[in-house]
């Protein structure tokens, strides 16, 4: 079974509740970007975005700290604190420290993709071992039939975690289909404020 662990998935629930609480508006940026993209391969970087600094002084940005972020979330403060260490350490977040402090996002939630997230909790995504960009992990590798397919399902996948950002979290989400050039419906995700 393919599933993120529980504190990638922390990690998520983290990202989201700051990215509520950034204040900036939330609309979701996946529908758009997978439209533009449905014909292209390969994966892109993953600190592609360039990072804007929030202004510290505004409103949208108040600090949250890990014992606030676990009331919210109902998960122990020592799972908070740890996860906020990896996403601190990762340059997701910022953080101040003082009796006034507490952690920041490093930019905007439409800015900070769902692969970052993962990447920061877990390292680098890869399905199968592969799939990764270090070679002879596997015993099988120099003879395996499918390597090079997995590798194409693997860049698909990033390519769509890297597409859904914390801002299309925050929202409410659904399923819908598009058709791609060749007339073939295509499942996609679509945030519900637009």
């Amino acid at each position: 079974m393919v599933r993120l662990g529980k504190l990638t998935d922390y990690g998520l629930v983290l990202m989201t509740c700051m990215a509520r609480s950034h204040g900036s508006s939330l609309s979701g940026s996946f529908t758009s970007s997978v439209r533009g993209s449905l014909g292209s391969s390969g994966a892109s970087s993953l600190h592609n975005s360039p990072a804007s600094p929030l202004p510290h002084d505004s409103p949208a940005s108040s600090l949250r700290t890990a014992r606030d972020l676990a009331a919210e979330t109902k998960l122990p403060v020592s799972t908070v604190s740890k996860l906020l260490k990896h996403l601190l350490q990762s340059g997701l977040l910022t953080s101040h420290r003082g009796t006034k402090g507490g952690y920041l996002l490093a930019r905007n939630p439409h800015e900070i993709s769902v692969l970052e997230v993962i990447a920061a909790v877990e390292g680098p995504m890869a399905l199968t071992e592969c799939s990764t960009d270090v070679s002879g992990l596997c015993q099988i590798e120099p003879c395996c039939p499918i390597k090079t397919n997995q590798r194409i399902i693997n860049q698909a996948l990033r390519g769509v975690l890297e597409k859904v950002m914390l801002s299309d979290l925050a929202n409410p989400m659904q399923l819908t289909s598009i058709k791609d050039a060749h007339g073939r419906i295509v499942p996609m995700i679509a945030s519900s404020i637009q």
